[in-house]
C-alpha cells in the first residue's frame, strides 16, 4: 500500500480548492451534461464533434474532481502565524534581493498545490523555495537553477 503525499496548503489555498471542487460538482458537471444531451439530439454520435468535445470535457472535469478530492483528503493547512524569529516558513512573504542584478523580488512560500509563479507564489519544493526555507532575514542564499547559480539576500520575512 502506498501512502499518499501530504498536500501543504495555506488557508486561502484550501478555500480556493474547495470552491473549485464545488463549482466542478455543481455547475460544470451540469453544463457538460446539457452539452452532451444537446449533441445526442443532433443524431448520429459516431461523427459528432460536439458530442466528442463534450465527452472529453466531461472526462477532464471528472478527473479534476478526483484530483481535488484526493488533495483535500491529504491536505495539511499551514497556519499563518506571527514570525518573531524572522525565519522563512511556508506561508511567509519573503522579500529577496538579487545580488547580481539588484532587483527586489517578493514571494509567498506555498505548498506545490497552490504555487502560482505569475502571482509571486512559489512552491516550497521549487529551487528558490527550498533554498530559502528555514533561513533568516539577512542571510545570503545560493540557488542552483538550470541556468546556473543565483544569489539572493533575504531582506524581510513576514
Amino acid at each position: 500500500m502506498t501512502t499518499e503525499k501530504e498536500v501543504i496548503l495555506t488557508l486561502d489555498g484550501l478555500k480556493k480548492l474547495e470552491q473549485e471542487l464545488e463549482n466542478l460538482k455543481t455547475v460544470r458537471r451540469r453544463e457538460v451534461a446539457e452539452r452532451i444531451k444537446q449533441a445526442i439530439e443532433f443524431g448520429d454520435i459516431s461523427e459528432n464533434s460536439e458530442y466528442e468535445d463534450a465527452k472529453n470535457e466531461q472526462a477532464f472535469i471528472e478527473g479534476r474532481i478526483l484530483t481535488l478530492e484526493k488533495m483535500l483528503r491529504n491536505a495539511k493547512v499551514i497556519e499563518q502565524t506571527e514570525n518573531e524569529s524572522n525565519v522563512v516558513f511556508i506561508g511567509a512573504k519573503v522579500l529577496l534581493k538579487d545580488l547580481e542584478y539588484g532587483d527586489e523580488l517578493e514571494y509567498t512560500i506555498v505548498g506545490s498545490a497552490e504555487a502560482d509563479p505569475m502571482n509571486n507564489k512559489i512552491s516550497n519544493e521549487s529551487p528558490v523555495g527550498k533554498a530559502i526555507l528555514g533561513k533568516k532575514e539577512g542571510e545570503i542564499v545560493e540557488v542552483s537553477v538550470p541556468a546556473g547559480k543565483l544569489k539572493y539576500k533575504i531582506l524581510n520575512v513576514g
